[in-house]
């Protein structure tokens, strides 16, 4: 089964199998998000996804038991 990943606020949609590591498939889109430390330490790579909820992407990765996920990249002046 995969997932339907949307990214905004581009509006780019990928397919993407449960387990997949969000980093990879951001790239695989085209979709750059910035890391820092890929230990989820630093945020440099939080992303919201569609209700808002506050991620890291380093440390994520496509959830199962899903068909669709909407990840807004959003970019922080202060990095």
């Amino acid at each position: 089964m995969t997932v339907n990943i949307r990214f905004l606020p581009d509006d780019i949609n990928i397919p993407a199998q449960p387990g997949e590591p969000l980093l990879e498939v951001a790239q695989r889109a085209g979709v750059f998000i910035p890391t820092g430390c890929l230990m989820g330490s630093c945020h440099a790579c939080e992303v919201e996804l569609g209700d808002g909820t506050p991620i890291c992407a380093c440390i994520s990765s496509v959830p199962a038991g899903t068909k669709e996920l909407t990840i807004n990249v959003y970019d922080d002046p202060v990095w």
